[in-house]
């Protein structure tokens, strides 16, 4: 098994600037759409959670850029679990651009989720759940095949 969970996109024009370079927004789109697709495939529990009264709280999202993508540009999205608290999950996002076999880590994103149930007007703090602790732990620290230092195709740097 990969240390993480893969979501494969092809940039369309839609996701570009007036320049051609992919938007900033789409980075963060991206790893929304990981995360569920994750959920719908590892933890469909959780979906099932969250149409009651579980929500999902982006507290939190970030996103450093070491290259630029353009339109029809072959990425893979890698989510891993960064931390596990009992009621937060942090997770690590690596952007890679696929061409002709080689593979380019052109963006590194981070996310924060905080669990909550209740009415929207009085929502509180709740554990993660187990299904989703189940689901993310071969993506975590300590994973057999995760990473333990700076990636390969990172930019070094001081």
């Amino acid at each position: 098994m990969l240390p993480y969970y893969e979501l494969r996109h092809t940039v369309g024009f839609e996701e570009t600037n007036l320049v051609g370079n992919v938007y900033y927004v789409n980075y963060v789109r991206w790893q929304g759409r990981c995360r569920e697709m994750f959920l719908d495939e590892h933890a469909p529990e959780v979906l099932e959670d969250i149409r009651g009264d579980l929500k999902l709280f982006t507290l939190s999202v970030g996103c450093d850029f070491f290259a630029e993508i353009t339109a029809f540009d072959r990425l893979s999205i890698r989510m891993r679990l960064e931390d596990l608290t009992q009621t937060q999950v942090g997770f690590a996002f690596d952007y890679v651009r696929l061409r002709g076999g080689a593979e380019d880590l052109v963006a590194r994103g981070r996310q924060r989720v905080a669990c909550m149930r209740g009415p929207n007007t009085d929502t509180r703090p709740t554990r993660v759940p187990e299904a989703l602790r189940r689901a993310l732990g071969p993506y975590g620290p300590g994973a057999p095949g995760a990473p333990s230092g700076r990636p390969a195709g990172s930019p070094s740097g001081g």
